[in-house]
């Protein structure tokens, strides 16, 4: 298995914009060491005979009619708003074109 540096745990904390404190690194280390053993261990394993699955429960997600279950309250919403024309939000323009 490949040993871990200073130096690696430094350019990933640079790659994934986080910063570790030196004193840190070690600890770091150690846990990143672990994971990678239990990879590599899992990797060892004989999977042939098991079957591939998406999540480890058989469970599906109950499905509902595709009705409409509120009533339309743009106009209510609308009242409360600034300004609206033709059912539409009306805005400031924030935003310059170069």
């Amino acid at each position: 298995m490949t040993t871990l540096t200073d130096h690696d745990i430094q350019k990933l904390a640079e790659l994934s914009k986080l910063h570790f404190s030196a004193e840190k690194i070690p600890a770091f280390i150690e846990t990143q060491k672990n994971i990678l053993s239990l990879i590599a261990k899992m990797d060892t394993l004989n999977t042939d005979e098991i079957e591939p699955l998406a999540h480890p429960l058989s469970v599906t997600q109950p499905l509902r009619d595709d009705v409409v279950t509120e009533i339309n309250q743009r106009e209510q919403f609308q009242q409360h708003a600034p300004r609206v024309e033709a059912g539409l939000y009306i805005v400031n323009k924030f935003i310059e074109n170069e």
